[in-house]
């Protein structure tokens, strides 16, 4: 039947090297934080956070002290008594992540838990949830489509399509040295760039140097080896885009490539050569061809840096 979704609900769940499928949820000592930060409406903050901790038959000092626990961890303490109703999108996953550890699981489950957010309050989060992470120690397992976020987030990274596992790895490694080309393809052959200087010019960005090119980036450390930015976050204009021209660049096309989505467009800038990724609708729209000099700009926020020189 056209449309028909089937499942397959062969395999086991093992944890600890224990086959823990037959238990039920209740047992399984999994948290989840879904995509859309579920909360529930009738409850306010304070008994949403104690919701678990209820189910698991607590005594009442216990589920108090881990729901003041929990709301002083994400700073929501302040909103114990709000209708989840009046909560901006950020404070409902707040309250999301409060409910789902506070009944200490082993692991914790997190379906795109961001997206739906706006890229500042998303940005913040993830940053807090990599240093909660490294308070709790919860084996932490995050699903997510963006390959940048995903390789800021994880210690580890794997590559699933149709269902299979590609590849797992350090996201650098993985990154650097796609398995095979399925996996390559997917990421989409990244620009990488060597490093000859970096140095710090305010907090939290860096200036680094790349055979003659002078970028800046997104960075909390201070000796970068490396940059990496997929193509799809290389924008290209034909005419001089505005605003402030950081990362912007006049670059000659040196060939263009067509492919399933996109066009793939080489261009040389300085010693440099990057490739960048169009979309065919917006492809359409431009008079470009090989030859041409056109003006890029590497999108900061999307730069990937790297502290070590992998191979």
């Amino acid at each position: 039947m056209p449309g028909r979704v089937t499942q397959d609900k062969k395999g086991e769940i093992w944890v600890d090297g224990k086959n823990i499928t037959p238990r039920s949820p209740e047992e399984l000592r999994v948290g989840y934080v879904p995509q859309d930060y579920v909360v529930f409406p009738f409850l306010n903050v304070d008994e949403n956070i104690q919701f678990g901790l209820k189910q698991g038959k607590h005594d009442k000092s216990k589920v108090r002290e881990k729901t003041l626990a929990m709301a002083k961890l994400f700073g929501i303490s302040h909103l114990l008594e709000r209708n989840t109703r009046t909560l901006s999108g950020g404070e409902k996953q707040r309250v999301a992540l409060a409910r789902a550890l506070s009944t200490s699981p082993q692991i914790l489950l997190m379906d795109e838990p961001f997206s739906a957010l706006d890229p500042t309050t998303s940005k913040y989060l993830r940053t807090e949830l990599k240093q909660i992470h490294r308070r709790l120690g919860i084996t932490t397992i995050y699903v997510t489509h963006d390959l940048m976020e995903a390789v800021n987030m994880a210690d580890r990274l794997a590559i699933v399509m149709d269902g299979k596992i590609e590849q797992v790895d350090e996201p650098e490694k993985l990154l650097f040295s796609p398995c095979n080309e399925r996996v390559s393809d997917f990421i989409g052959a990244p620009n990488i760039m060597d490093c000859d200087y970096s140095k710090s010019t305010e907090q939290g960005i860096i200036e680094v140097g790349c055979q003659g090119l002078k970028l800046v980036v997104s960075h909390d450390g201070d000796n970068i080896q490396k940059i990496a930015i997929l193509p799809r976050h290389i924008y290209v204009s034909e005419p001089k885009p505005r605003g402030p021209g950081v990362n912007s660049f006049i670059a000659k096309i040196i060939n263009i490539v067509p492919r399933t989505d996109t066009m793939r467009i080489y261009l040389g800038i300085g010693n440099n050569k990057l490739i960048a990724e169009i979309p065919h609708h917006i492809y359409a729209d431009m008079d470009l061809e090989i030859g041409k000099n056109v003006y890029v700009i590497l999108r900061m926020k999307r730069i990937r840096a790297f502290e070590s020189r992998i191979t």
